[in-house]
């Protein structure tokens, strides 16, 4: 379903960014990540007349559009966290989170199926070394997709296990050639001895259709189901292990690979919420300049001071939401250098909630401002509004869990209550 052509443009990009193995002879020299993310950003940004335009028939289809996913693809977005060594840009979460609030103020959806690629796609980079040749090496055009919650059941076998499960919600499925899922894995009593993340590759899952939703109605985030789908080894990435930094890759020079494995996958829900909520703040403000306000002598909202001071507390509410969320992205991103403790760790997912809370109570503000008229059928205020309260109720941003999280960790109580941590 993936048109693979590059613009000239693209592939100059990506052989200026892609290197093989540090200290192989002749490799190019590597830009700084500042460098990569400048540039990543501003075709993020580039991109956005194509995703509004688009954006209501994704809505309708239920599915991102094939341009918008082709774009997504030459612009770099599904390759920001992967190796240089495959091909990819290897940059980290602050270039993810950005680039993805760029694109959030085009389209939600489009912005969350970027994320979601990119962020499993360096999820896979912490299994074995055989797992990461297996997609990769491979194709290193890759694209995988993900549902952490383990609703599969893996039987040992012979070389592996044997997976049989159904996995909601998986968005981007219909652009995936791998999936990462989670499962229950079984002894030979029955008795469960690990939680897992097991590798597939997408040929051998189901897609049902299942994803009929109010809101991120683009992303596709339909069931994936496997029957008794072998999973080798090496493609089997314990959980509770995981979260607590020890990953089974092999020890290289590649830092990105050693961020925090709850807050790398938390926050990165946080971008395309916080472009969301910026497309709102910019649509009120301009329409304020020149819409009435019905039933009072303003002929435009703008003179309104109701008006001032609502447009004001959603803008700092937003502000809010992004001081935070950038805060606790260059937390993670400085923890490569050394592991995150717990008590960083359950501050960073509380923020991530506290963060992704203030976006949608800025963007209800905004809509009290605006009136009625935001919810037109024809409107973007809807589709944000819908996309917004949606995507903030992801489970991994649940304000309630991440604040039991972090309030368990202020007052010494050792219950723990998640391993997205």
């Amino acid at each position: 379903m993936r048109d693979n052509a590059m613009s000239d443009d693209t592939m100059s990009v990506r052989e200026e960014y892609a290197v093989s193995d540090a200290g192989r002879e002749g490799a190019a020299s590597v830009p700084s990540i500042e460098t990569a993310r400048e540039e990543l950003v501003a075709r993020a940004a580039a991109l956005r007349p194509l995703l509004r335009e688009c954006a209501a028939r994704g809505d309708a289809d239920r599915m991102v559009p094939q341009e918008v996913v082709d774009a997504l693809a030459e612009a770099g977005v599904f390759r920001l966290l992967t190796p240089r060594r495959f091909g990819g840009y290897e940059t980290d979460l602050r270039t993810l989170t950005e680039v993805s609030e760029a694109l959030g103020e085009g389209d939600g959806s489009a912005a969350w199926v970027g994320m979601i690629i990119s962020v499993t796609n360096w999820l896979t980079c912490l299994f074995p070394d055989q797992a990461q040749e297996d997609v990769f090496g491979a194709d290193p055009d890759a694209r995988v997709t993900g549902v952490a919650a383990p609703t599969g059941v893996g039987e040992r076998v012979p070389g592996g296990w044997r997976v049989t499960g159904r996995w909601s919600y998986n968005s981007g499925a219909p652009y995936a050639t791998w999936a990462a899922v989670g499962a229950l894995l079984r002894d030979a009593d029955g008795s469960v001895g690990d939680q897992a993340l097991v590798l597939v590759p997408a040929s051998d899952l189901v897609v049902e259709d299942t994803w009929r939703m109010a809101g991120m109605r683009g992303t596709a985030g339909n069931t994936l189901v496997g029957q008794n789908v072998f999973v080798p080894e090496h493609r089997v990435l314990s959980v509770p292990a995981a979260a607590e930094g020890v990953y089974p890759r092999s020890d290289r020079d590649e830092a990105l690979y050693g961020a925090a494995f709850g807050p790398m996958l938390l926050l990165s829900l946080v971008g395309p919420l916080l472009g969301l909520g910026k497309a709102a703040l910019d649509t009120v403000v301009e329409a304020a300049g020149s819409k009435p306000l019905a039933f009072t002598v303003h002929g435009r909202q703008a003179d309104s001071v109701g008006v001032q001071t609502q447009i004001a507390q959603a803008a700092l509410r937003w502000e809010t939401a992004r001081l935070l969320a950038y805060q606790a992205v260059d937390e993670v991103d400085r923890g490569v250098l050394g592991p995150l403790d717990y008590a960083t760790r359950a501050h960073i997912r509380a923020r991530a909630g506290y963060a992704a809370q203030q976006v949608v109570e800025a963007i209800s503000t905004l809509l009290d401002a605006h009136g009625s008229s935001a919810f037109a059928d024809d409107g973007l205020l809807q589709r944000i509004w819908r996309d917004a309260n949606t995507a903030a109720r992801h489970a991994g941003l649940v304000p309630a869990v991440g604040l039991e999280v972090y309030g368990k960790s202020l007052l010494g109580v050792h219950d723990r209550v998640s391993l997205m941590v």
